[in-house]
């Protein structure tokens, strides 16, 4: 994955990616993110991960990630907001990436409450979002999602109810152009 490209599409007034952390292998993007999260400096910061050794899915599954083929990304923010604001967020995130791919592609995803979005009947991208707080005050947010873009390879648990938009289209798609696509949807949303 080229880093580079996504830190150029980033400009001095975006909330998200002004830091990149990138990982070929790590085990997950999302249970880092709760270890650094409380940092003043990890606001806006995103990790991005080749490989998840341990990526979470649904209800404590795993979420799968093929090694230089799919998104698997954590967004740490520190807004400055009290936590039922953040209600409905998951949703919103949602959006975003059904947009982002809609705009990019005219391919149209359909969203499965509360977290998944859905391609030909599918899960082709799962969305954790997760809020630290001290009462009612948010300390950070993390948003975590698993997309999957160029995988050709699922497992016989996931064959019938996982796709790809390899898979689907057969041709290949840069996850860079897809990744700056959704920061760039993601910005829009009050958070």
């Amino acid at each position: 994955m080229d880093i580079h490209k996504i830190e150029k599409a980033i400009t001095e007034k975006s909330k998200i990616g002004r830091k990149i952390e990138y990982y070929k292998e790590i085990g997950s993007t999302h249970t880092y993110a709760k270890e650094i999260g409380e940092k003043p400096e990890s606001n806006g910061k995103i990790l991005i991960a080749e490989v998840q050794t341990a990526g979470i899915g649904t209800q404590g599954r795993k979420w799968y990630t093929g090694e230089g083929k799919n998104i698997a990304m954590t967004i740490i923010l520190h807004p400055e907001c009290k936590a039922n604001e953040l209600e409905g967020l998951t949703i919103r995130i949602a959006e975003c990436i059904k947009n982002a791919i809609y705009e990019l592609y005219g391919y149209e995803l359909k969203i499965k409450k509360p977290n998944d979005l859905i391609l030909n009947n599918k899960k082709i991208c799962g969305i954790l979002t997760e809020i630290h707080t001290m009462g009612e005050k948010v300390n950070f947010l993390l948003i975590s999602f698993g997309f999957n873009v160029n995988e050709d390879e699922f497992s016989e648990e996931t064959k019938e109810i996982a796709t790809s938009l390899k898979r689907e289209f057969g041709k290949e798609y840069q996850r860079e152009e897809i990744i700056i696509k959704i920061i760039e949807k993601l910005e829009e949303i009050e958070i």
